[in-house]
């Protein structure tokens, strides 16, 4: 492997996800990565700040010169082992800063007076990120998609994950798409919720694929934006429709919101858990109280508030099938069939899962 390693390179590495060492400050780190980056900065956030305006001020010389008197010897070993122990784990370690030049150039001279040999990426993090975003723009212009459509709690997200050639943008996202589907943890960044989608893309090797099975979304899922010509793409495919009874849906979102979610706090948060599980529920009706009307607001918020009440005092959980079938029948089903007939001349297919596995499957091999 030669020491630059140039954007021919990059299927390889996104695909196998080779590991790479980050050498950015922290706060760039932060703004957006590559999702198997590890970052191990050169700087600190302090430092690449003081160093940043030396060269603003003084020019390129000047900066590298207060870069090497900020960074003494001291803290040069820890940086320098810390690298050294990344590659002894991961011998097929890359490295790479933002444009691929000084820090990276550095870091891979120190490296290499230590005996230590690593390849840095030419161009650095804005080379692998323009990359990325040439990924989706590709991958909109050119991949066929399907696109699986159903009323809320019919099990898109389980079902797309079940079945080959699917691409689950709400797990990239790390929310479920609706009002109610934030998880324990905070999203990702609007980056590297795209850095995600194109790595999967690769994954996926998107340009031999036949179709590419998505979950009906709007643009945005929670704070974040599906990137815009990927999400047009999205809004021009074939639609294929899940077809679930109610108590179905009722047991799906009651797993999914409830139990999983229940667990997700406690995993996270410990004593916290049961405040900021019920917190995380009364704002999420909260948020759609305008839409749900006055009545149906305090019909459901009471069903609620009784359901948390039955399950803290070690009763169960049973009692949240009462608001989420009312919160259905009195909400989501209406606006989702209002949403559907704008755009029922897409609709190609209607089924039960199997149906819908079976019908994908054949389409995919017919391709």
């Amino acid at each position: 492997m030669t020491a630059l390693i140039q954007t021919a390179d990059f299927p390889r590495i996104f695909r196998e996800q080779t590991p790479l060492i980050d050498v950015r400050a922290p706060v760039e780190f932060d703004r957006g990565a590559v999702p198997f980056a590890c970052n191990l900065p050169l700087l600190t956030d302090e430092e690449r700040a003081a160093v940043g305006k030396r060269y603003r001020d003084q020019g390129r010389d000047a900066a590298l010169a207060l870069g090497y008197e900020l960074v003494d010897a001291d803290s040069r070993q820890q940086r320098l082992q810390r690298w050294i122990e990344f590659r002894q784990d991961h011998p097929n370690a890359l490295l790479y800063c933002y444009r691929g030049g000084l820090r990276s150039s550095i870091s891979q001279q120190w490296l290499a007076e230590s005996g230590v040999e690593i390849p840095r990426i030419a161009g650095g993090f804005k080379s692998l990120r323009r990359f990325l975003m040439e990924t989706i723009e590709s991958a909109a212009r050119d991949t066929e998609m399907v696109i699986v459509a159903g009323k809320t709690g019919s099990g898109k997200t389980h079902f797309i994950n079940s079945v080959e050639n699917s691409l689950d943008l709400e797990a990239h996202a790390n929310h479920r798409g609706s009002a109610f589907g934030k998880h324990a943890l905070p999203q990702p960044g609007q980056v590297d919720f795209e850095n995600r989608i194109a790595v999967d893309l690769i994954r996926l090797d998107w340009q031999n694929l036949r179709r590419l099975v998505l979950e009906d979304e709007s643009r945005a899922i929670g704070s974040l934006s599906i990137p815009l010509a990927f999400h047009q793409r999205m809004c021009e495919s074939p639609i294929a429709m899940i077809e679930e009874s109610l108590a179905n849906r009722v047991d799906t979102i009651h797993f999914d919101y409830i139990q999983s979610n229940y667990r997700e706090f406690q995993q996270h948060f410990s004593e916290q858990a049961d405040q900021m599980f019920a917190e995380s529920l009364t704002d999420s009706l909260a948020r759609i109280r305008r839409r749900l009307g006055g009545e149906n607001f305090q019909h459901i918020s009471a069903l609620l508030t009784q359901a948390l009440d039955s399950q803290f005092r070690g009763e169960g959980i049973d009692d949240h099938r009462l608001w989420i079938e009312a919160l259905l029948k009195r909400y989501y089903d209406p606006m989702y069939d209002y949403q559907l007939e704008k755009k029922s001349h897409r609709i190609v297919f209607r089924g039960d899962r199997d149906e819908l596995r079976n019908w994908i499957q054949h389409l995919i091999e017919q391709s």
